[in-house]
């Protein structure tokens, strides 16, 4: 079973944050209010905020991949 890494592309990144209402403890902002990614366990509860981040996130900057 392969594991999961969340992605953000933060070229693409706007700033608007939903990703962090879905994932608080997953995401937050750097400097330029682009979001990062903070935390790398993605098991169970994590797993499914994080697919919610990122169907949220209106310009298609975080994605899962498979490690």
């Amino acid at each position: 079973m392969s594991r999961m890494r969340v992605v953000v592309d933060t070229d693409l990144c706007e700033g608007h944050a939903l990703c962090l209402n879905a994932a608080p403890d997953v995401f937050e902002l750097d400097e330029d209010d682009r979001a990062i990614v903070s935390a790398v366990d993605l098991t169970g509860d994590v797993l499914a905020r994080v697919g919610a981040a990122v169907i949220r996130c209106p310009v298609q900057a975080i994605s899962l991949q498979s490690t």
